[in-house]
């Protein structure tokens, strides 16, 4: 009981100097009330919208009421007030110190969960800066991995998948980029991240496809066939595994029939095969 008072104590007092260094609520005036009343009141604020005043009122529910029933919701609930008040940096400050500070709180998932949002919301297009992007993936990965069952995993899944497919398409710009300032190396690099890391996404069967065409041009002609090869396999009625085989027959590289790389027309044949195997 001793130990579990002095470990009480570390957390509010580090909460509590967080609250004060954030300063969030120096512009809102607060009088000694209850816990309940401060509590009502941050909830009616947000019903109204006014998110960030809200967040302000149930910090002070923790400033005034720190050993209270309310007091661990509470913050929970001023980091969610700032995340739809868009002030993202004063969220993310409520969330870390509740993560580190009460990892075993039945809080925990929703804590990841709303951390993700912080960094989702704040992804960019395309082509553009992707921290935000590759912190949301790590935290929605996280949040799935140690929280399977929690009513939060199947939409941070769901983000996942986008997320992913998101990171394979920055790839998959800058290599085309690359390869359009002939730099077949770094271009090369960019859609092997793609085959190899995002594997599943959307992009991998152009990734390969260009991954061909750089090997081509660099005259790498094994490469270029054994990937045309991996092409066929895994999306064998693809448009992209048509342009590859096309662009091999162009090349005169199309092995040779007694070669054990085999490239066909398998959208030929097999017009029913499965577009989305795995490699």
């Amino acid at each position: 009981m001793k130990y579990y008072s002095i470990w009480r104590l570390s957390y509010f007092s580090a909460l509590l100097l967080l609250l004060g260094a954030c300063g969030s609520s120096k512009d809102e005036k607060f009088e000694e009330r209850t816990a309940d009343e401060l509590y009502e009141r941050a909830e009616k604020l947000l019903e109204k919208g006014e998110n960030k005043k809200s967040a302000a009122a149930f910090e002070e529910v923790i400033r005034q009421h720190p050993y209270s029933k309310w007091a661990t919701s509470a913050q929970i609930m001023a980091a969610y007030g700032y995340y739809k008040g868009q002030a993202f940096e004063d969220a993310l400050a409520n969330l870390d110190t509740f993560l580190q500070m009460q990892p075993s709180s039945s809080y925990v998932p929703y804590a990841y969960f709303l951390k993700g949002l912080c960094y989702y919301v704040q992804i960019s297009d395309v082509e553009r800066d992707q921290t935000a992007t590759e912190k949301a993936l790590s935290i929605f990965s996280e949040l799935i991995k140690r929280f399977p069952n929690s009513p939060y995993a199947k939409d941070a899944k769901f983000k996942v998948d986008l997320l992913r497919d998101y990171m394979a398409g920055k790839n998959m710009e800058v290599g085309r980029f690359y390869q359009s300032q002939n730099q077949f190396l770094a271009a090369l690099n960019r859609f092997q991240t793609v085959v190899k890391k995002y594997e599943g996404t959307t992009h991998v069967p152009e990734a390969l496809y260009r991954l061909i065409e750089s090997y081509l041009t660099l005259g790498i002609l094994r490469e270029a066939q054994a990937t045309a090869k991996v092409l066929g396999h895994n999306y064998p009625d693809n448009s992209w595994y048509r342009s590859a085989y096309a662009l091999l027959a162009e090349k005169g590289a199309l092995p040779d029939e007694n070669v054990s790389m085999k490239i066909t027309k398998q959208w030929e044949q097999q017009p029913n095969a499965a577009k989305h195997n795995r490699l």
